[in-house]
Order: structure tokens, then sequence, then C-alpha cells
């Protein structure tokens, strides 16, 4: 199983945590396209006898994109690659960027999941966050999407953030539920460096973003959606039986991926490698036949943190077997042994060859996976 994931790097307006790469000007979208296209030809051995599996269109805004460029990205994936027929073929998405003729142009093109940034269902939250559209366009998009015939619907969700009060996350989750979408993505609000809300916290037009506010609301989403019958199966994510996304389980099962596109990221296994975060130096070294990237072949050691940190992000958990195989056994026996003392306060489970975090160790995923690092 393999994957392909393609960055649009192009937004309208520039969120105030975001710090993905991306231009708010579409000048040079034609020609970005344009390389995409020749990056797919260029990379083509990449995933030389691997059927892809799953498509995904991030950004950036994807959705800025029409139905025609985006059946055109795929006629030409189809053309250099194997694309599996019945590939998941995800398309992230804002609500405003939704209407009902955009909606139809993608279902033609082939996309057959949406991804959608609703982020909040209040007003307050939306604008503090700097975003594009407004709560009803949220709602609408959504009725829209069901009736364009998208049931495969995920949408993203940001908490711990100063304007969002403890009843109106709750309300958010509840409407979530009550609308019976499949998949969440829900994340803590996080200051990323060089962004506007850094910018403003360092200049003191805001406070500092509360970590225990962040935790008491993750606190909330777990025990909410466990209620209401979705499954938690990794720290961020959230879906009902049998609608987890397939694409992003790829990344956190380890299987290899392309990246086509300023910025993207690849993997096959042994190495990973990025292209530039720069439109027109991606463009110039594309159209000289090169792909504009830098690479890290990954050592075993950073192989094995690498598969600690993500797997005991996920519901499945760190396998001291695969561990042992892979690894060897002694490292499977340091790892336990690093492990008995978040097993001794209650946040991780040995089950078998399994090591799976607690609800409490959800809370503490990232330090305690570090604190096992090799």
């Amino acid at each position: 199983m393999a994957g392909i994931y393609i960055h649009i790097p192009f937004c309208k307006k520039a969120c105030h945590y975001c710090n993905f790469h991306f231009s708010t000007s579409l000048q040079y979208r034609d020609e970005v396209l344009e390389c995409i296209h020749t990056e797919a030809a260029l990379q083509q051995a990449y995933l030389e006898g691997q059927a892809v599996q799953t498509v995904y269109f991030g950004g950036g805004t994807p959705s800025l994109l029409p139905g025609e460029a985006i059946r055109a990205l795929l006629d030409t994936l189809r053309k250099h690659y194997t694309i599996a027929e019945n590939a998941e073929i995800t398309l992230e998405a804002n609500p405003d960027d939704l209407s009902s003729d955009n909606l139809q142009a993608l279902r033609d093109a082939g996309v057959n999941r949406l991804s959608i940034g609703v982020q909040s269902f209040f007003e307050e939250d939306l604008k503090w966050m700097n975003r594009a559209h407004n709560a009803a366009q949220s709602l609408q998009c959504l009725e829209t999407a069901r009736e364009k015939g998208f049931d495969n619907i995920s949408i993203d969700l940001i908490y711990g953030g100063p304007t969002l009060t403890d009843a109106h996350w709750e309300e958010n989750i509840a409407k979530a539920v009550s609308l019976g979408i499949p998949h969440l993505s829900c994340y803590a609000l996080t200051v990323e460096p060089g962004t506007a809300l850094d910018n403003f916290i360092q200049h003191h037009k805001i406070p500092p973003i509360d970590p225990d506010r962040a935790a008491h609301h993750f606190g909330m989403l777990m025990q909410a959606l466990e209620k209401a019958g979705y499954e938690h199966y990794e720290i961020s994510n959230f879906a009902k039986p049998g609608m987890y996304s397939r694409h992003n389980s790829s990344y956190w099962q380890g299987k290899p991926y392309l990246g086509l596109g300023p910025s993207a990221h690849s993997y096959n296994g042994q190495s990973r490698q990025w292209n530039v975060a720069n439109n027109s130096l991606y463009m110039q070294s594309i159209r000289k036949g090169t792909v504009p990237f830098e690479k890290e072949v990954l050592s075993p050691q950073m192989a094995l943190n690498e598969y600690i940190m993500i797997s005991l992000r996920t519901q499945a958990g760190c396998s001291l077997e695969r561990i042992s195989a892979q690894f060897g056994e002694d490292k499977s026996r340091q790892l336990l042994s690093a492990g008995a003392e978040f097993i001794e306060k209650g946040w991780m489970l040995q089950e078998a060859s399994m090591l799976r975090l607690t609800r409490e160790g959800k809370f503490f995923a990232d330090g305690i996976a570090a604190a096992m690092f090799f």
C-alpha cells in the first residue's frame, strides 16, 4: 500500500496560527500546477511496482482549485502510477469554497472524501483565528456535501483558544455528533514560531495560550466522543467504526508515500525527503528537470524512535514483537523497562506484546514517547 500527497500552496488569507507553506497570491497558480504535473512524471519511479491506495490533496487550500484542475492532476497520476480502483481520494477544503457547483465538480473529478476546515461553529472563534469563512457557511457546506453524495467527510476542530469557552467547546462537539460527521480531527491550538499568533504573543497583544485550558478541552473531547460511539484511533483523530482516514493511517503505519508540490514530504521506508518550501525555487528547479529536495537517510535508531513516537499515538499501540523482529530483542526489553514507570502510573497498559496509552496517558503522549526514545 502506498499513498500520494499533493501540496497546493495557496490560500485566500493567512490564519493566525498556521505555519504551513502557502501563498495568498494566486498569481502563479497555473504555473505551480503545471510543475506539479511535471514532478509527477519525474518521480514516477519512487513508488515503482506499488499500487497507490490513497491520494490526498492538502495545503494550503486545495478547494481554491476548480474541479477541472483536480481532475487533470488525477489524470496525470493515473498516467504515471497504478492508482487502485477503490482508492481513497481526499481533498482538504474550506467551507466558503464548497458551493453546490464546486462540490459537484469535485465529485465529478473523482474526489470521494472531504476534509473540511470548520475549526469552530462560533463566529468569535473564527474571527479570532482569521478564518475566511463564517459559521453559517460551515453548516451549509456540510448539508450540501451530503446532497452531492459525499458521505465520507472529516471536519477539523481547534480547541484551547482564548475565545473558546467550555460551553462552546461542548456545543462544537455536540454539533459535529448531531450532524453525523463520521470523522473528526481535533487539534489543540499551538503557537508555531513565525506565525501571526506567535507575533501577537511576543508583543503582548494577546496573552499566552493556556495549556491547562487545552488539556481540559481534550478531556471533554475524549469523554464526549467515546459516549457518542467514536473510536479514538489516533491522538488527534476520532472516527465512527470503519471510517478511519486510510491516507493518514498509512503514515502512522509507516507505509511509503510520495509528496508532490512545494514543501511536500516523501517516505520510502529507508529515507525521507522534503521539497523546497518556496514556490519560485520549486518552479525554477522543476522546469530544469530536477526535483528540489533535501533527503535524510534514517539510521536504525531514528527509525526505532520514530516508530515509538507514532505508534504510541495510535489506538493500535506499540508492538514489542515488531521491535524485536526489526531492531532486536534487547531493544524490546529496554523499551518495556523504560515504560515500567508509566505502566505503574496508570498512563500505559501492556496487553500481550502491545504497549498502549490509557486515557490519562494520552494527555502526556509526546512526553512519554520522548522519555522512551533510544
